[in-house]
């Protein structure tokens, strides 16, 4: 729990009181690896908090072929928000790339926080605001650059990841295939 309320204080202050509200709100998930978060087609009801593991977005295109949108890893926050928000199915899957430790929070939970701790809303905004910017920074390149210079980026952006994720999802996450992956890496060891 203090990574999680260490995190949130970056964006803003609290009291002991409504971190202790917050601390008796949350909820530990063990999420274990492939399972999902949250799921296409349903509506998303919870927003997590990555102790230890890597989860990704992912999503299926008009082919059929599963697409890796990115990767979320530990001291990040989880959550479908276009779905949980407004109360639509998602398009998207969140799913344990390994095994995973998160802290929960209902959907319930999370709107009567919202209603009850008055700065938690610029907190929440905060960082929905740095999670998107990152989100642009890290696809934004990616999409002009060649498949080994994609990889090297991918490899700064996750440090601590290429070897807990699977080869076929980091290669989906570039838009290369697995070969071409496996061709550039032996290229450059």
């Amino acid at each position: 729990m203090k990574e999680f309320i260490d995190y949130i204080l970056q964006y803003g202050d609290l009291n002991q009181q409504q971190i202790d509200l917050i601390a008796k709100k949350a909820v530990v998930l063990e999420l274990p690896k492939d399972e999902y978060f949250s799921e296409a087609g349903k509506i998303a009801q919870q927003v997590g908090f990555v102790l230890d593991g890597i989860v990704r977005v992912c999503y299926y295109n008009n082919k059929g072929d599963e697409i890796t949108k990115y990767f979320i890893d530990e001291n990040n926050m989880v959550v479908d928000l276009e779905s949980f928000n407004n109360d639509i199915c998602s398009h998207c899957y969140v799913q344990a790339v390994t095994d995973c430790k998160l802290i929960v929070f209902s959907k319930k939970d999370w709107k009567e926080l919202l209603d009850i701790i008055i700065p938690w809303n610029t907190i929440v905004n905060k960082i929905i605001s740095r999670a998107l910017i990152q989100k642009v920074e890290r696809r934004s390149p990616l999409v002009t650059e060649d498949a080994a210079t994609r990889y090297l980026m991918f490899l700064k952006i996750y440090p601590n990841a290429i070897n807990r994720i699977p080869l076929s999802y980091v290669a989906s996450y570039l838009g290369m295939t697995q070969s071409s992956l496996s061709r550039i890496r032996k290229n450059i060891r």
